[in-house]
């Protein structure tokens, strides 16, 4: 897809200016969504959970009319609440004709006590955090209710591990202490970890996947959020950080990594938000439709 940008006019002849990246096609390109959170219940302010079976069908519509997207990945809260809302959504999302990933995301685990084990196998996940890989790039997935109040069963590990850390941040007062975000935990962490070193060893370029934003501060971050950015800084083959969670987007860059809030699909009774990136070797090219604005990442080369 080529972007034309202001023209020169030569007497009678328009010349069309490109941008370097529209002198080739992009070695791939992806499709990304965040927050259909769909669920048949009533609009509450701007959310119109309902709405969202239209919107996803037309978007799933639009991926599929493309011959060039490698894969398609959402980025969390698939449903609203009620575990049966999956079985509404889900057959729209498998009518992708291209490889079509899920992160978990808050809302995913609001059902029932006895079925919050069962959502990442509702999802096709075999296990929460993952990565995969295509074109010598090393896509992470990361869980960011690994730590949470809502994906876990009162009593159990990870349920008081979270409240310790969700208590901590409320006596500091922190401006993301809400029980709607969730942590990262040390064995995922490590794993993290791990997994960044591998790519940049094998030269791959890395984008890391979660729910929850980390930069720049805001109430809707990952509890840990300082942590996992000094978790990942260190590896120069990781260019962006691309999440969902906060429904009006966000953006900024940190020691050459983007972090790039995806706009929530929920909101508006009508307009869409999802994207198209195309991956080229020094940028990535968002095409953004509906509610999701289009720009240019620039990526920084490593030393």
């Amino acid at each position: 897809m080529k972007h034309c940008y202001p023209f020169i006019i030569i007497g009678l002849i328009s010349i069309c200016i490109f941008s370097t990246a529209d002198a080739a096609e992009p070695d791939f390109r992806f499709g990304v969504v965040a927050d259909a959170q769909y669920c048949d219940i009533n609009r509450r302010g701007t959310r119109y959970y309902r709405a969202s079976l239209t919107k996803l069908q037309e978007c799933v519509t639009d991926f599929n009319s493309r011959d060039d997207l490698t894969f398609v990945i959402h980025l969390g809260d698939f449903i609203e609440r009620k575990f049966a809302s999956f079985d509404q959504l889900l057959p729209i999302y498998q009518q992708l004709k291209m490889p079509a990933y899920q992160v978990l995301g808050n809302h995913d685990f609001y059902v029932a006590g006895a079925d919050k084990g069962k959502v990442p196998q509702k999802l096709g996940l075999e296990k929460p955090y993952y990565d995969f890989a295509y074109y010598s790039w090393r896509f992470v997935v990361l869980d960011g209710n690994d730590l949470s109040l809502y994906a876990h069963l009162k009593g159990s590990a990870k349920y008081k591990a979270a409240e310790a850390m969700f208590q901590s941040l409320k006596a500091k007062e922190a401006s993301n202490a809400y029980d709607w975000n969730g942590g990262i935990g040390a064995e995922q962490i490590a794993w993290l970890k791990q997994t960044l070193e591998n790519a940049c060893q094998a030269g791959e370029k890395v984008i890391v996947f979660c729910h929850f934003p980390v930069f720049p501060k805001h109430s809707h971050n990952l509890w840990n959020d300082a942590e996992l950015v000094d978790a990942i800084e260190p590896y120069k083959c990781v260019v962006a950080y691309i999440n969902g969670h906060n429904h009006l987007g966000n953006y900024g860059q940190k020691n050459g990594i983007h972090y790039l809030t995806i706009h929530g699909m929920v909101e508006t009774p009508d307009q869409n938000a999802y994207a198209v990136f195309e991956v080229y070797k020094d940028s990535l090219n968002i095409i953004g439709y509906g509610r999701e604005p289009s720009r240019v990442l620039h990526i920084k080369q490593s030393d």
